[in-house]
Order: C-alpha cells, then sequence, then structure tokens
C-alpha cells in the first residue's frame, strides 16, 4: 500500500479519465452506428484493450463516414 501513496494521481487521473471516457463513447458509437470498415465485435474488443489508442483507431480508421 505504500507504493500506492507515491504515485503521482493528480497526472495519472485525467489519462485514466480520458482513457475510459474514450472507451465508452467508442462502444456505444460502435453498437450504434449501422455499418463499420470491419466485424463490430473486433472493434468492441480493440476498443476494450487497447487502451486509449484503441478508440482513437475506431475512430480514425472503423467508422464508415456516411
Amino acid at each position: 500500500m505504500e507504493a500506492l501513496s507515491n504515485v503521482p494521481w493528480g497526472l495519472i487521473a485525467p489519462l485514466l479519465v480520458l482513457q475510459f471516457v474514450l472507451a465508452a463513447v467508442a462502444i456505444v458509437d460502435i453498437i450504434r452506428i449501422h455499418e463499420t470498415r470491419g466485424p463490430k465485435w473486433f472493434w468492441i474488443v480493440v476498443s476494450l484493450f487497447v487502451n486509449t489508442l484503441g478508440p482513437i483507431a475506431y475512430f480514425l480508421f472503423g467508422r464508415k463516414n456516411q
């Protein structure tokens, strides 16, 4: 527990919030959108398990422009 008290939470907390918000918005968009480039399950897995870069990759490469 002592190691956790030495962590600079002021720097890490905003990054964790950003990661969570990006993943949540990406998952909601994947579920609501009609078609994606590639299977939807793939983009959901990438968005959940590739941290911050997964949702960014989805928004750049996975969405089909309508």
